[in-house]
């Protein structure tokens, strides 16, 4: 359910006045959210119960052709594994956002989501109104709420459930840190974020699983200085630096900053 007017919410984050959140949502095992984000929000999920498997796409709202790469967001800071001080990328070395804290520890940048023909051979189902929808259905959904289509769908982020690599190269499901677990996105553009709430696609479990997930989302505008003076989450790696002065100078092109 989302709450309108956010300050609506029965619920907001420690420390963050409900009359400033932009955003609030509970989006349901099998659910589906989009909304568009000013440069400078700062966006919290957080797995309620421990299962929950938040499948993200950010798209550029003044171009939505510039859009999350996660080939670039896994190769430019030379890190698989997402954390705090990470980076999420677009495909024009520019970030569109960082994580900038993480509670969980339990993510996913390797496997992408569930698509029809996979949930469909598992489950039975894969449509967005079935018992057991594929994350690429639900992302198209909310694609279309923007004009967008399939063809504007990359591969996604997935958070709460986690995938390691073996030394043999083969991925492992490591599962979820368990319910409360939280982590938060700050945007450093205007952007479409869509959010599905789906089963991970190497959960071993044989009946699908998942469980809400709450967002919230404020704007924190003095979080892009501080993250850049690494006062949020310490100093900052070049390939940070660099990908945020390339955003920061795109934006003055643009008139924006």
């Amino acid at each position: 359910m989302r709450h309108v007017p956010a300050p609506s919410s029965p619920t907001s984050p420690d420390g963050v006045p409900v009359e400033s959140l932009v955003w609030a949502e509970t989006v349901a095992a099998g659910g589906y959210t989009s909304a568009v984000m000013a440069r400078g929000t700062r966006i919290r999920l957080t797995d309620l119960d421990g299962e929950a498997c938040a499948h993200l796409l950010i798209h550029r709202a003044d171009g939505p052709h510039e859009r999350l790469n996660v080939a670039d967001t896994v190769k430019v800071p030379w890190q698989a594994y997402l954390g705090a001080g990470h980076p999420l990328l677009g495909g024009f070395g520019r970030v569109l956002a960082t994580v900038v804290s993480d509670t969980s520890g339990a993510h996913d940048a390797l496997a992408g989501t569930t698509t029809r023909i996979g949930n469909e051979a598992r489950y039975g189902a894969a449509a967005p109104e079935s018992a057991s929808p594929a994350g690429r259905e639900l992302l198209l959904l909310a694609a279309l709420k923007h004009g967008l289509g399939q063809r504007d769908l990359p591969p996604s982020l997935s958070f709460f459930k986690g995938v390691r690599v073996d030394s043999d190269g083969a991925l492992q499901w490591q599962g979820s840190a368990g319910p409360g677990a939280s982590v938060d996105l700050l945007l450093h553009v205007d952007a479409i974020v869509s959010l599905a709430n789906t089963a991970h696609p190497l959960d071993p479990r044989p009946d699908f699983t998942c469980s809400p997930v709450r967002m919230h989302a404020w704007a924190a505008p003095g979080d892009l200085d501080r993250l850049s003076a690494g006062d949020l989450v310490g100093p900052l790696r070049p390939e940070h630096r660099q990908a945020i002065a390339n955003t920061d100078a795109d934006l003055n092109a643009r008139g924006v900053l």
